[in-house]
């Protein structure tokens, strides 16, 4: 996010919003599209090819999800953490309604809780229905696209672009649920950063008095 923030200085946080969610459909699509182009190769070669792009959506989305949570000036540093926020993002629905429901509070932006209103103890029970889920559901989704994917060359590519563009609008909706809308500007980062510099007293030591003869 910094990298992108460097490369357009003037933009602001919802521009960052725009472009990230671009870049994220757009990879996910075009791996996914990669991925099912791979039928024409042999069957092991092509089902490899499916699952490393699983594998490669699941990182986008966990890169794109952590990256939003850093614009909106919520950093998950904790590991824990960071894994009930990309699972739940992942989950959609119903991974938002178990962090809503360990945070004490429903509706929206959940994602801003994380770090400060639900406590460890929660967070590690949450992941555990939260992980049970993904493999489940996240799971079965998943491995249906890997099927689809091994459709003949050209149904097989719009099977893994298209199913991968829908999940990933999904995974945005997703995370828009856990955010809200980003910050009108940079404001909360700048405060943030401000708390983190370590103040360096200015006054010049007091020297040693002594008797002048």
């Amino acid at each position: 996010m910094n990298r992108v923030r460097r490369s357009r200085p003037g933009a602001t946080p919802a521009e960052i919003v725009k472009g990230l969610n671009k870049y994220y459909l757009a990879t996910v699509s075009t791996t996914g599209g990669a991925a099912g182009a791979s039928a024409f190769a042999p069957t092991g070669f092509s089902v490899g090819a499916a699952v490393l792009d699983l594998a490669a959506f699941t990182e986008a989305s966990a890169l794109y999800s952590l990256a939003l949570a850093e614009i909106h000036g919520v950093p998950v540093q904790d590991l824990e953490r960071r894994r009930t926020l990309v699972m739940g993002v992942l989950l959609g629905n119903s991974g938002s309604k178990l962090v809503e429901k360990a945070a004490g509070r429903t509706g929206a932006h959940w994602g801003r809780l994380l770090t400060a209103s639900i406590p460890a103890s929660s967070i590690k029970q949450v992941n555990k229905v939260l992980g049970h889920n993904f493999v489940t559901r996240y799971g079965t989704r998943q491995g249906v696209l890997v099927i689809g994917k091994q459709a003949p060359v050209g149904i097989g590519a719009a099977i893994g672009a298209g199913g991968n563009a829908l999940f990933g609008y999904g995974v945005v909706k997703s995370a828009r649920r856990a955010f809200g809308p980003p910050p009108t500007d940079w404001s909360t980062h700048l405060q943030r950063d401000a708390a983190l510099v370590p103040v360096v007293s200015t006054s010049a030591p007091h020297a040693e008095q002594g008797n002048v003869d």
